[in-house]
């Protein structure tokens, strides 16, 4: 993994790595890139590119995304790895779990009658 940049504290980097991996698997997963470069994804972090292109070499030296060869742009484009895309949909999942498991009194049943009539009431899983 490459050294954090100047002033940037391991967290930091692990942070912004993790991040990095999440933006990717998302772009993936919601079919909007399966590629990018570094400045892709200035967009939506708030790193600058060189310090996500560092990030990008690093999880490239994991195994974690490949190099996409390409002739029409100068700048090297990436996508996630199988392992890659498993590892950023486990950290996805991981952030996002407070915002996906169902709220309070939802039943996630989906064989509950409350599905089937669409009425909460009916919901068996309710105390």
């Amino acid at each position: 993994m490459p050294e954090p940049e100047g002033g940037e504290s391991f967290e930091q980097h692990l942070a912004a790595r993790d991040e990095v991996l999440q933006v990717m698997y998302w772009l993936r997963g919601e079919g909007i890139s399966k590629d990018v470069v570094a400045k892709d994804l200035t967009r939506w972090m708030s790193a600058d590119a060189m310090q996500i292109q560092s990030i990008l070499v690093g999880l490239a030296e994991a195994k974690l995304a490949e190099i996409v060869p390409t002739a029409e742009s100068a700048d090297t484009r990436f996508r996630l790895t199988e392992s890659g895309v498993k590892e950023g949909g486990r950290r996805f999942a991981d952030e996002f779990a407070d915002l996906t498991k169902p709220g309070h009194f939802e039943c996630a049943d989906p064989n509950c009658e409350c599905k089937q009539t669409g009425n909460p009431a009916d919901c068996a899983h309710q105390h």
